[in-house]
């Protein structure tokens, strides 16, 4: 990702749950301040004097203890540990939750050393849920991808193939039989929570706007309405496109299990051959249905594997069966 910085912290457009309702104090100066790493620090024990192990790059948190001990600090007219946290440059900003305000030798201290002063009305622990949720976002690994993402039956299924496989129609049926585009062409994923593939669109201006070949591009939201569309989803499933290869073999049980890794995380993944008379979208659909009957632990392909299993032991019981037995009491069978 690109330079992050305070100001860009405080112009992030996030809403309801994720909304942080910040606003700026002082210290606006230092708003270029770059932020450098995900995480978060409460200074109470260098506000008593101890920076060992301190964590200056970090956004500093003052909840209702540390403006407390603000507070004390001030009518004891101390202020050297306060002088040493915010002469400091690489403190990115310094932000104080429930509402709270510095105390007034807090307050020139960090005009005097252009450290931004940042506030929230939402409750510590809530605020620093959130923030962790957005910096890990920001700060997540990413790459883009030339493909498809469209959600079938709540699976995000990213679509890949070569120039002209015929990606974004199989799309435009998706979303026209009742599925959701998230985004065509560019398809920017992001690793979040260590594990979890979240794609959207790449150019967020440019977003839910479909290339057909032959009939230019259409926007999917004018012509399928809102509920055709989604902004982000995480990637399950990759199905790549391709042309048909008369001299390839191709899986047609699916009992081994299959995956693509992006960004270190291993995703479902299946190869579809394209040719004339073969309905795309619904097997993108059966792929999809598919998977979440494995995430719910059932295994089409083994259930076949182990049913195949146990008719040939049934047979090969019943001919050895019948091998063993007297030939002469057949017979006597047979006339009797």
């Amino acid at each position: 990702m690109g330079r992050f910085t305070v100001l860009d912290l405080l112009n992030l457009d996030l809403k309801e749950h994720n909304a942080l309702n910040l606003r700026c104090l002082g210290g606006r100066p230092g708003l270029s301040r770059e932020i450098r790493v995900p995480d978060l620090n409460r200074p109470g024990l260098a506000l008593s004097g101890f920076f060992e192990n301190f964590g200056p790059e970090r956004i500093q948190i003052f909840g209702r203890g540390e403006t407390a001990y603000l507070q004390k600090l001030e009518q004891e007219g101390e202020s050297e540990t306060i002088q040493r946290l915010l002469s400091r440059d690489d403190v990115p900003c310094v932000l104080f939750t429930h509402g709270l305000e510095p105390t007034k030798d807090f307050y020139a201290l960090a005009e005097q050393y252009n450290c931004p002063v940042l506030q929230t009305d939402l409750p510590s622990s809530e605020f620093q849920s959130r923030l962790i949720r957005a910096l890990s976002n920001i700060f997540a690994a990413q790459e883009t991808r030339h493909g498809v993402l469209v959600e079938v039956f709540g699976i995000g299924v990213l679509i890949l193939g070569d120039s002209g496989v015929g990606k974004s129609e199989a799309a435009l049926e998706l979303v026209e039989r009742g599925h959701r585009l998230v985004a065509d062409d560019a398809v920017e994923i992001r690793c979040v929570a260590g594990n979890i593939l979240l794609g959207y669109g790449a150019n967020p201006t440019l977003g839910h706007h479909m290339e057909i070949r032959g009939l230019g591009i259409i926007n999917i939201t004018h012509l399928f309405g809102v509920g055709a569309i989604r902004d982000k989803k995480q990637i399950q499933l990759i199905v790549e496109l391709e042309d048909w290869d008369s001299d390839k073999s191709y899986d047609r049980i699916g009992a081994e299990e299959r995956t693509r890794e992006i960004l270190g995380v291993k995703v479902a993944y299946l190869q579809v051959p394209v040719k004339p008379g073969r309905n795309i979208p619904v097997i993108i659909e059966t792929a999809a249905m598919n998977e979440r009957l494995k995430k719910m632990g059932y295994y089409s392909a083994r259930e076949f594997n182990q049913s195949v299993l146990k008719w040939l032991e049934t047979e090969n019981a019943r001919s050895r069966h019948f091998q063993e037995r007297d030939p002469m009491s057949l017979d006597d069978l047979s006339t009797g």
